[in-house]
């Protein structure tokens, strides 16, 4: 891939150009949100370290994502969810947790609890104008009965001293890290995120030196990139941070059109699809042989907003990305087949980045 000249982050282009854009998209936004009570949470299962274990996520609502208040990723739309003003109070917080454990309690048999924590703010957990020390280390509290935590975070603010609250209460403890993409070109210029590669791997290190682990979020088919470069940029992306020390899982995720995005934008005016099911499967099955844990959950498949196929096939072929997340067993795909499937191969071979999207 080219490189781009220096000129392009200028003020007025390149990345200020996309923030400039980002801010007026979501100054459109009109619904204000309670800030005792999470964005979402819910049951699941995952694949870790130990296992398939029983998971309780939540998405806290905190003030929101620091780098999306400038602007941030053009496919990312959740800060539109987050609680005005900036910050969310101790107390408030803390009246969230409580309200994802009455869930859980609601959810399982009397005394069950979910072996694995994993909380999000859709930003970073571990940046203290989101999420305050004094609530980092009682949530650490609250949940130091369980066997494993995973908490996100941009890679700036990734310090042992932080994941410690963690680890000091016996908590096998990972941190999700919005990667997007191991090629800095696409991150900066198609995602709009401003960190390298290197600071992931920093990051990595970071968790390590207290016995933390990391997971890495990908994001297939970020705009810009035709179907091919997407999967090619995947395949790439998820073997070079099954490289990284500590990097033991990496979640590869299709990308849906949220409101108040660049990605909506586009999306509403005919100049972006999200990508195929079967571009979905072909990733995890080419990668199958790394040394980590790769899985993939397409939100809103068989939508027009999210991954999708021809909608015959779409149900059939979601199945099987679950399956291969928890059995880590590429002949799963060998099991799905559609006539789309070769509507898919042209637009593979055919479409380009400047005729897109080439179907839908």
């Amino acid at each position: 891939m080219s490189q781009p000249s220096p000129e392009v982050y200028e003020r007025g282009k390149g990345m200020d150009a996309h923030n400039e854009v980002m801010r007026e998209i979501r100054s459109r936004k009109d619904r204000t949100y309670d800030p005792h009570e999470p964005t979402r949470v819910w049951m699941d299962e995952d694949n870790t370290p130990d296992g398939v274990k029983q998971s309780l996520t939540i998405i806290l609502n905190t003030g929101g994502c620091r780098w999306a208040r400038a602007g941030g990723c053009t496919m990312c739309g959740y800060v539109a969810e987050s609680v005005e003003g900036g910050s969310v109070a101790h107390e408030a917080l803390m009246d969230q947790i409580q309200v994802c454990l009455d869930h859980e309690a609601e959810q399982l048999d009397d005394g069950e609890t979910a072996e694995l924590i994993k909380i999000y703010t859709s930003g970073s957990f571990l940046d203290e104008r989101e999420v305050g020390a004094e609530t980092r280390a009682a949530i650490g509290e609250t949940f130091s009965d369980r066997e494993r935590i995973v908490v996100e975070s941009l890679p700036d603010f990734v310090e042992r001293e932080k994941l410690e609250d963690f680890t000091s209460q016996g908590l096998e403890t990972d941190v999700a890290i919005g990667l997007e993409t191991a090629t800095d070109r696409v991150r900066h210029d198609c995602v709009n995120k401003y960190f390298d590669f290197s600071d992931f791997e920093d990051a990595c290190a970071e968790a390590g030196a207290v016995g933390a682990g990391v997971k890495a979020y990908l994001l297939m088919k970020p705009p810009f990139l035709s179907e091919s470069e997407a999967v090619e940029d995947m395949k790439s992306s998820i073997r070079r941070c099954a490289d990284v020390d500590h990097c033991h899982t990496v979640s590869m995720n299709p990308t849906n059109v949220q409101r108040y995005t660049m990605v909506d934008e586009l999306y509403f005016n005919g100049g972006y699809r999200p990508p195929w099911l079967w571009s979905v499967a072909d990733v995890l099955e080419s990668t199958a042989d790394v040394d980590a844990i790769v899985v993939s959950d397409p939100v809103g498949h068989g939508s027009d907003r999210g991954a999708h196929n021809c909608g015959e096939c779409d149900d059939l072929v979601q199945k099987a990305i679950k399956d291969f997340d928890l059995r880590q067993d590429p002949t799963v795909f060998s099991q799905v087949s559609c006539e789309c499937e070769g509507t898919w191969d042209v637009v593979i071979e055919e479409e380009t980045s400047y005729s897109m999207p080439l179907a839908r």
